[in-house]
């Protein structure tokens, strides 16, 4: 069976981190290179970075910023933020990135997954979808950091991804974001079921319980959180050892 993995959020603005509620992200926690140097010391699963700013500002990715940070990273590296071309992608995984997060750019040039995933293989390509509880409780995805609606259903966009060749879906409810009041485990099921990549749930994580309902009920293949780690004294190490006491295979 596959190792869960636990893995820490970070959201980049304007030169730092910030962390809020439902995508209002407007508390800065400090610098991005201290705190991967914190999750290195931590032994981590993974890391992901999140340009958050990029897309809205039409620019591309910060290479520079990323550049420096994959030189400290010594974990497994997502980047998203700003991507809209093959070239993006190219040149972040020619500086360090592991993996790139795709979420505006899924939606309005979807080719982008097919190219990347057959140009770089379909291991490093992460579709993020990220949605909101709409009226008579549907699920929508919203794209450019969550200020623009689609249409779309969160289980629509994944299952494309999926035939476009992505290999994991990041879905994160904008809705439970920061708020630590648990997961959408609901539509992180209905996905989850659908799909047969690794899908990693997003949003709302409170405690390590939280975590588990997302990898039983949810039936997530990988757990992403922020404001537990940035704001409470609750660690992935004591999260994985909470985990591998229920049952759940976890890397120690």
């Amino acid at each position: 069976m596959l190792k869960v993995r636990i893995i820490p959020i970070l959201l980049y603005k304007n030169y730092g981190l910030v962390k809020g509620v439902s995508f209002d992200s407007n508390r800065r926690i400090g610098d991005a290179l201290q705190f991967v140097r914190v999750y290195n010391i931590r032994e981590v699963d993974e890391l992901i970075f999140l340009d958050i700013n990029a897309t809205n500002e039409l620019r591309s990715p910060d290479f520079d910023t990323i550049d420096d940070l994959a030189d400290e990273c010594f974990m497994p590296f997502t980047v998203g933020g700003g991507i809209r071309s093959i070239e993006d992608v190219r040149k972040l995984l020619m500086i360090g990135a592991d993996k790139v997060a795709i979420n505006t750019a899924a939606i309005e040039k979807p080719g982008i997954i097919k190219e990347a995933s057959c140009h770089f293989g379909s291991q490093c390509i992460v579709v993020s979808i990220d949605f909101m509880i709409k009226e008579n409780n549907n699920y929508e995805v919203f794209k450019r950091s969550g200020t623009e609606p689609t249409g779309l259903s969160p289980l629509d966009l994944a299952k494309r991804a999926e035939e476009l060749g992505a290999g994991e879906i990041l879905l994160t409810s904008i809705d439970r974001d920061g708020t630590m009041k648990g997961y959408e485990l609901e539509c992180i099921r209905t996905v989850c079921e659908a799909v047969s990549i690794p899908v990693i749930a997003s949003g709302g994580c409170g405690n390590y319980n939280d975590m588990y309902e997302a990898l039983i009920e949810g039936q997530a293949s990988a757990i992403a959180a922020s404001s537990i780690f940035s704001f409470t004294d609750q660690t992935p190490k004591e999260a994985k050892k909470y985990l591998y006491q229920k049952g759940i295979p976890v890397r120690l």
